[in-house]
């Protein structure tokens, strides 16, 4: 690879240099619509192309007294809500209170599933054995479906949290025992993950409906993982230059590595985290700079956001 040239996280190699949007095409006629990226052809006169990417926050991560972020503020703004079930953080009150303000507003509930690690806030790697683990998650999706179902919606989708999310980009074992959890809940559940990681492979090689995401307000690696916290300059917080990226990544186009390199990040869904100060700042100006780039605002999994 030449000095210069970006690294693409999201699609294969033979669709790379063909403005490949690693995303997907719909509608008919003489409209269509693009989630993910850059369309793969440049459309004729007749034809309207129109961008369209889901925003998601992570809810809900309050406990008892404790409180963490602003989700009646997010739950206005966010299109899709990975809602915590319990075992990073949440409990039964905060876990319903989030899910009923997302039925009221059409907000997607997804399942952010995480380790057993509540003082840790899901956020230290845990060496579970394959089976433990996926009795875990499948503990935490059905805890947050029948919350959810109380409050007049459902799960409609799957996100690891933390720790387990970050673990299972190269980490075969606990990768394939989250893929067996969603499955054993239901084969035809679609699940979210960083583009290139071993989590999204083996879920898509399983029959998943498998969407790829990109981190509004973290840094990445020039190889397209994230930055870790520890380090410095791993979170962004001006809220109009995270805007100004989001920008980029809704259209494929490149974004700054942390070491100043190009990296194309193709996604159909855009995360924000909610417990990162100025969270609500961030994600209003996130949805009115795309807005004002004439991009749809939907949630991945087909929901009016």
């Amino acid at each position: 690879m030449s000095p210069g040239t970006p690294r693409h996280r999201g699609i294969p190699a033979s669709g790379r240099g063909r403005r490949y949007a690693g995303g997907r095409c719909g509608g008919g006629g003489d409209h269509l619509w693009w989630t993910g990226g850059t369309p793969a052809r440049r459309p004729g006169p007749e034809v309207v192309i129109s961008i369209r990417i889901d925003l998601n926050a992570d809810l809900a991560e309050g406990f008892g007294r404790w409180e963490l972020g602003d989700d009646d503020a997010l739950l206005t703004v966010v299109t899709s809500a990975n809602v915590a079930c319990g075992f990073h953080a949440g409990d039964p009150t905060v876990i319903r209170g989030a899910c009923r303000q997302a039925a009221a507003g059409r907000v997607a509930v997804g399942a952010q599933v995480g380790y057993r690690d509540l003082a840790g806030f899901g956020r230290r790697f845990i060496d579970v054995p394959p089976g433990e683990l996926a009795d875990d998650v499948l503990y935490q999706i059905g805890a947050l479906d029948g919350l959810a179902r109380a409050s007049g919606t459902r799960v409609r989708y799957v996100k690891p949290h933390g720790a387990l999310y970050n673990a299972i980009v190269h980490h075969e074992e606990q990768a394939g025992a989250v893929v067996a959890a969603v499955r054993a809940w239901d084969p035809g559940t679609p699940v979210l993950g960083l583009p290139g990681s071993r989590w999204l492979a083996l879920a898509e090689a399983a029959g998943l409906p498998v969407y790829r995401e990109a981190f509004a307000d973290r840094a990445y690696t020039p190889f397209g993982t994230l930055v870790p916290r520890r380090e410095r300059g791993a979170v962004l917080h001006d809220a109009e230059e995270i805007a100004e990226r989001c920008v980029r990544l809704a259209h494929g186009e490149p974004i700054t590595a942390i070491d100043g390199t190009p990296l194309v990040v193709h996604a159909a869904s855009l995360c924000v985290h909610g417990d990162t100060p100025g969270a609500v700042v961030v994600a209003l100006a996130v949805r009115e700079r795309l807005e004002a780039e004439g991009i749809t605002l939907r949630a991945f999994t087909g929901e009016e956001g």
